[in-house]
Formats: structure tokens, C-alpha cells, sequence
């Protein structure tokens, strides 16, 4: 059924496709690309292993470049996409800082909205016991974690005018910036500044809707995307909307860069399934970290205590970290007027995550 819609083409053939994987009783998945077993659409893409010393991979959390496996895909010039090249128990330390500290004020997230400021200062103490207890019933009422849609970093992403602008920063986080910058390296992007992030947070009734990344003002910078917890499908379209896409499955660990003439296409993600091994969760999330790190890591060990309130979040969730240049060296925004950088929450057609399908409204949790 997906090869007939993706062969019909036509006007928007994306959502044809975008409703199909949304459907929670489509079963059949052979027609979206496994990187863990690839097959005839994938090559394999050579990295600039020189870029990153073993070192700076090491204090990232990451394995040797030169151990890493990268492939393309047939049509997608410049897609990049990266199996988990995460050091044993290093995962653990992103999920945990998404949870607990990149939600923190100054930071920005869709709680602020329509919640008093001092509802939000500290969402992971307002929920890590209710976490911890939770049990398997859908009627158990959510934890503010649980409610949390979308957190921005930097450069904080404007949803009513879809633009970022100067007067609207705070510092972003310096281990992201680190692990973003090897990476990019690695995808031979040497200089690439990590400044605006946003961090999505999906459950399993959750999708990301149809868009365009081209808010940002430099697009010969990539797209680096970071995905832990449960897994998806990921779709990857064209220039057009009437451009079928091709589907993929991303897992936890997994990397993707979109740069080049892929840099500017629509995507989404149209469904978030249990992991393939069936379990609660991934085993790569199950290991913890070795004891000893590089002088410098940006890794830090997490408490016992932390990791059973950030693994009780991850069975029905996924979290995805998108993070951008937006500025090339030099460049400033143009005058704006107006405009504060606050928003509302993002309609469909957006960055941000859909619940059931249906719109977030901004005065509603």
C-alpha cells in the first residue's frame, strides 16, 4: 500500500504518505529503510576521519570516527545518516541532560506559555517522584515532564513569525555545542557553531508535522539531528510537497545531517513505534557509563536515582535534539520590529510534535 501512494505522486503526495504511517494498525514496514540492515537505496558515505582527534570524540561520548558506519541515501545528496555512534552508557547523559537541565530557565519551553513562571522553574523536581511511581494505566493523570513538548536552546525559535532574532538568547549549552561541532567535523563541516536548538518530545500518540527547516539565516551549515528512546519513522520528501518520501527508521543513538541540497527539504515524523528489540527499552540504554573519562569529557555519570526516573520516561517516549547554525560568521539579523521571540505553540505543518494528531492550541497544556 505505502509503494502504490509513493507511486501515485500527485498533489501532496507527502501527507497521503504521512497519513498512512500514521495509522496505528499499518503492520506492513518493509517498505521503510532499515540503516541497521541496508539495503538497496543506501550507500555507504566516507567521513573526515582526520577532523576529530580520537580524544575529542572520547570527552563527546563518542566512539573513533574511524569506527563510526555513515550512509546516503540514493537522491538525497548531502543526507547523512549515522547508526549510533555513541560510546557504551553516553546516551544516558543527553537523555538526562533533556530531561532535567536543558528544560531549565533561561531556556524556553511550551509549558511557559500557559503556565505562571514559577509553575515551571523546575519541572524535573515537580515530576521525578510522580515518574518513578507511575504505573502502566493511560487514566494516571501526566507529569509536567510528561506535558513537556518542545524546549529552545540559543537562539530561541519565534513559532508566530518563524524567524529567530537577536534580541531573544541565552548561552547555549556548551556540552551540545561540543558533541554538535565533532560531529559536523565528522561530516567534513569544520567551524560549525551550534547556536539555536530544539529539542522535541514525542510519546507513542505523538507525530512531527510536515516542514521545512529554512528559518535559519545560513543554509550551507547542516542540520544535525539526535534521536534517543523509542524509535520512529522518519520521512524525507522533496522541494515540493507533491514529492512522494522515502521512509526510514531512526533509533536510539542514531544521527542524521541534512545538508547540502537535502538541507532544505520537507520531512517529518509521522509515527513513534517500540523499540525492534521488543523490550522496554533499547539495550544500548541499558549499559551505564564506564567509570573513568578523558580530562575535559562533557559526559557526567548519572545518578542511579536520575537514570530510574529518566528510563520510567523513556518506555512511552522519544526524545529528538535538532541543532542549527542559524548566522554565518560575520553575518547579523536584519532590523526587526516587534518582535520579542515569545510564541505560541506551533501548529501542524511545524516543528513541533502533534498529540493524536491534533493541533496543540496555545491555551491548552
Amino acid at each position: 500500500a505505502a509503494a502504490a501512494l509513493t507511486r501515485e505522486g500527485g498533489e501532496d503526495a507527502f501527507r497521503r504518505l504521512f497519513r498512512f504511517y500514521r495509522q496505528r494498525d499499518v503492520s506492513d514496514l518493509r517498505g521503510v529503510v532499515d540503516f541497521s540492515a541496508p539495503g538497496v537505496q543506501v550507500f555507504r558515505s566516507q567521513l573526515s576521519i582526520s577532523s576529530v582527534s580520537d580524544q575529542d570524540a572520547y570527552r563527546a561520548g563518542l566512539q573513533p570516527v574511524s569506527q563510526w558506519k555513515a550512509y546516503g541515501l540514493n537522491g538525497y545528496p548531502g543526507f547523512i545518516f549515522i547508526p549510533n555512534p555513541f560510546l557504551p552508557g553516553c546516551q544516558r547523559h543527553w537523555v538526562k541532560q533533556c530531561l532535567k537541565l536543558y528544560p531549565q530557565k533561561p531556556n524556553v519551553c511550551n509549558l511557559d506559555l500557559h503556565m505562571a513562571p514559577e509553575k515551571t522553574i523546575d519541572l524535573w523536581g515537580q515530576s521525578k517522584e510522580q515518574l518513578r511511581r507511575k504505573g502502566s494505566s493511560k487514566r494516571e493523570p501526566r507529569s509536567l515532564l510528561e506535558k513537556l513538548r518542545w524546549v529552545t536552546l540559543g537562539y530561541h525559535y519565534n513559532w508566530d513569525t518563524k524567524k529567530y532574532s537577536a534580541n531573544h538568547h541565552t548561552p547555549f549549552p556548551s556540552d551540545l555545542a561540543f558533541l554538535s561541532e565533532q560531529v559536523a567535523a565528522a561530516c567534513g563541516f569544520r567551524g560549525f557553531q551550534a547556536q539555536a536548538g530544539i529539542l522535541n518530545y514525542y510519546h507513542f500518540d505523538s507525530s512531527l508535522g510536515i516542514h521545512v527547516d529554512e528559518s535559519e539565516l545560513d543554509h550551507s551549515r547542516p542540520l544535525l539531528s539526535f534521536s534517543f528512546g523509542q524509535s520512529s519513522i522518519f520521512l524525507l520528501g522533496g522541494r515540493k510537497r507533491e514529492e512522494a518520501p522515502t521512509a526510514m527508521f531512526m533509533h536510539s543513538g542514531d544521527i542524521m545531517v541534512m545538508s547540502g541540497l537535502s538541507r532544505l527539504l520537507y520531512h517529518a515524523v509521522p509515527r513513534v513505534l517500540p523499540n525492534p528489540e521488543g523490550t522496554a527499552l533499547p539495550s544500548c540504554l541499558d549499559q551505564a557509563l564506564p567509570s573513568e573519562f578523558p580530562v575535559g569529557s562533557v559526559i557526567e555519570h548519572s545518578s542511579e536515582e536520575d537514570w530510574q526516573v529518566c528510563a520510567k520516561y523513556l518506555q512511552s517516549s522519544r526524545i529528538n535534539m535538532t541543532i542549527r547554525q542559524v548566522l554565518a560568521e560575520g553575518q547579523k539579523f536584519p532590523e526587526q520590529s516587534g518582535t520579542n521571540g515569545e510564541g505560541k505553540a506551533p501548529s501542524e505543518d511545524s516543528h513541533q510534535e502533534n498529540s493524536r494528531g491534533k493541533r496543540h492550541k496555545p491555551n491548552t497544556v
